[in-house]
């Protein structure tokens, strides 16, 4: 799951102008580690909800891949 999480965020990343990443982790934070602003993270919210039904934030703001991960849980 982390590799497709990967596939996604670089996406945004590189969408936006910005430099992609090569790892992610649980604690990857997207806002302080990725540099995501709300324009990236809305991008990605509905990303995720395209490709796997999810909406990341329906139970409120995540803040880490962790939490991410947490609402495929769910």
């Amino acid at each position: 799951m982390l590799s497709e999480l990967l596939l996604l965020i670089n996406t945004v990343l590189s969408n936006r102008g910005k430099k992609t990443i090569d790892s992610i982790s649980v604690s990857t934070d997207l806002r302080k580690d990725l540099g995501f602003d709300s324009l990236d993270l809305a991008e990605l919210t509905v990303r995720i909800e395209d490709k796997y039904d999810i909406d990341i934030f329906e139970n409120g703001i995540v803040a880490t891949i962790g939490e991410i991960l947490q609402q495929f849980e769910k």
